[in-house]
């Protein structure tokens, strides 16, 4: 190649140079780079700031050409590339160039964006947890084709063979966070979608949940149907059921199929729905219709048994529904469970 580059260089300069740069990323990949390594002598042969994203993770690199990584807000690109894997736009690679491009730049970025594109493929997408939400939606629709969610899966840093959770999170803590503690031995990406935030991973720890997140787990091998059962098992979490797997819901998934309308209509959880505005009548049902046991609830409550006795009978009396009984209570349970379903 370099007796090649000699020969041409008598012809034309510009052909010189295209076969230097050609020779420079065959070096690079030699020596099996990784992403930041890359843009950083890029930056450096360019002797201008050179960045690389990808789509998948979100995640930009940038470097100057003295070897620094740069965090300060990026220049308009003066020259940019897609970056292509499998025929898929992955990501983008690009100069920042003040004033006028180098007749080499364009020669650069194909070379760069080939060169990531084949780190890509060796490494994987880095190890974030923070995912491109358009992404993960791609993985989860309904609407979505196979070969389509594969891709994004494989973009996502999900190997084909592996399993994929779905789970659906309401917390006041980063995504990221909650993703790493469920799934500390990765992969697992998370996303907000709609008001939601969604977590994808091969493995799912409910006893590593912190305190304060609401998650309902899906079930289902399908993305897009573990999703859906991920939705439907967090519409049930409570404050003191915080977690909830779609299995274990078993035949009470079928109270979320109930049209709201319905619901609301129903003798039952109007009741529930006026009691509703009392919080101590609420915390005192929702004790009893979980332990199922007057001794149980007053624990629970931190309260003597036959105070919890007493509100018990006055909340029979405004429900119209005789807790003492089984089928009373199993109406309370459904009720309860049907007016949290309508307010999820």
């Amino acid at each position: 190649m370099e007796a090649l580059a000699v020969r041409l260089s008598h012809l034309d300069s510009q052909v010189e140079g295209a076969i230097r740069v050609v020779m420079f990323y065959d070096t690079l990949m030699r020596r099996r780079v990784d992403l930041p390594a890359l843009a950083r002598a890029s930056a450096g042969l360019a002797e201008c700031v050179a960045g690389i994203r990808l789509h998948g993770t979100g995640r930009v690199i940038r470097f100057s050409p003295d070897g620094r990584e740069v965090s300060a807000p990026p220049a308009p690109a003066s020259t940019t590339a897609p970056i292509t894997l499998d025929e898929e736009e992955i990501g983008t690679v690009w100069l920042e160039r003040p004033g006028t491009p180098s007749p080499l730049d364009e020669v650069v970025l194909d070379r760069l964006a080939i060169a990531a594109a084949a780190v890509v493929e060796r490494y994987g997408p880095a190890r974030t947890t923070m995912a491109d939400p358009a992404l993960v939606e791609l993985v989860i629709s309904s609407d979505s084709d196979e070969a389509a969610r594969a891709r994004a899966l494989r973009l996502l840093g999900f190997a084909a063979d592996l399993p994929v959770h779905v789970v659906a999170v309401r917390s006041q803590l980063p995504l990221d966070q909650v993703g790493g503690l469920i799934c500390p031995a990765r992969p697992v990406k998370a996303a907000p979608v709609a008001d939601v935030g969604v977590i994808l991973a091969t493995t799912v720890d409910p006893a590593r949940f912190p305190a304060s997140v609401c998650a309902g787990i899906g079930a289902a091998e399908s993305p897009d149907r573990s999703w859906r059962e991920a939705r439907t098992a967090l519409r049930f979490t409570t404050p003191r059921r915080p977690v909830v797997h779609y299995d274990d819901l078993g035949s009470l998934a079928l109270l979320a199929e109930i049209p709201q309308d319905a619901s609301r209509d129903n003798t039952d959880v109007a009741a529930i729905a006026r009691m509703a505005g009392t919080p101590e009548d609420l915390e005192t049902l929702d004790a009893y219709c979980e332990t199922g046991s007057l001794r149980r609830a007053a624990d629970l409550l931190h309260l003597h048994h036959s105070s919890v006795a007493r509100r018990l009978e006055q909340l029979g009396k405004t429900l119209g529904i005789d807790l003492t009984q089984p089928t009373g209570l199993i109406r309370a349970r459904l009720a309860l469970t049907a007016w949290r379903l309508l307010n999820a």
